[in-house]
């Protein structure tokens, strides 16, 4: 087994609250190998969404440390991090964020006006992308044309226009219904048979199933589904999610031009 795309130890994340201070995430250690299909499962307020911004590089740990392709990103400055994360991390999000002045097309090839790539070259690999999620003749097509589905689609050709080493997707199916939930579940499957990483967050303990390896994460800490000491954490995290409504929305989509960059 080679070296992991994501290595996290003793990672914590802590933000102030008026007089009290909220513990988001405590000790964390967590790996992904090239190639996985991992899935990270809790309730809302778990720390699920913080855990994934910073997977995501759009924030920092306070204690621990986190290596992304081998790098340790706390050596690394803010413009450095911005590349980093826009050639190394693909994000699909729960609202989908296209721009609604921008065809599909040039939705899908914006992350590449970032990296200065040519414009007959970002096009074409806009075209390949999108023929590969399904959506081939619809180019053109404006985001209030195209269904819930389809917009989720251009999403996640957006997100793999790049190659990024990994695919993360925070609660990609939380806006669509069962059927094309289903459908955009094994498009994650599919690039996974192909060779994609992919990070999945979800509050949803069905969808999670369908990855290769499930953690939990509950109060901040994070437990592997095989770990005998999860089954507390894990648990509670089940319990937690049946008394929510379902369908909530995450908070990963609040930078999501930071992640298109």
């Amino acid at each position: 087994m080679g070296e992991p795309v994501i290595s996290m130890e003793g990672l914590a994340k802590r933000y102030p609250m008026g007089e009290e201070t909220v513990h988001a995430l405590e000790n964390v250690d967590f790996a992904v190998q090239k190639g996985e299909f991992v899935a990270i499962v809790g309730p809302s307020g778990s720390g699920k969404s913080t855990l994934m911004n910073i997977i995501g590089l759009l924030d920092m740990p306070d204690d621990g440390t986190y290596w992304l392709n081998g790098l340790n990103v706390a050596d690394l400055a803010d413009n450095a991090l911005a590349d980093l994360r826009n050639r190394t991390i693909g994000f699909v999000f729960q609202s989908f964020n296209l721009l609604d002045s921008l065809t599909a097309l040039e939705n899908v090839r914006l992350p590449l006006s970032y990296r200065g790539t040519r414009l007959r070259e970002a096009d074409a690999l806009a075209r390949r992308y999108l023929e590969k999620v399904g959506l081939g003749g619809r180019e053109g097509h404006l985001p209030h044309q195209l269904s819930g589905g389809q917009q989720q689609r251009v999403a996640i050709a957006r997100a793999l226009v790049g190659s990024p080493s990994i695919l993360l997707a925070d609660e990609p199916t939380g806006a669509l219904d069962s059927r094309t939930s289903t459908e955009i579940m094994e498009l994650f499957e599919d690039l996974h048979r192909e060779g994609q990483t992919v990070v999945l967050i979800t509050h949803n303990p069905s969808l999670a199933a369908r990855a290769e390896r499930t953690a939990s994460i509950a109060d901040g800490r994070l437990q592997e589904e095989d770990d005998p000491s999860s089954k507390t954490a894990a648990g509670e995290a089940t319990r937690q999610i049946a008394l929510q409504p379902q369908g909530l929305a995450g908070k990963g989509g609040r930078r999501a031009t930071d992640a298109n960059r």
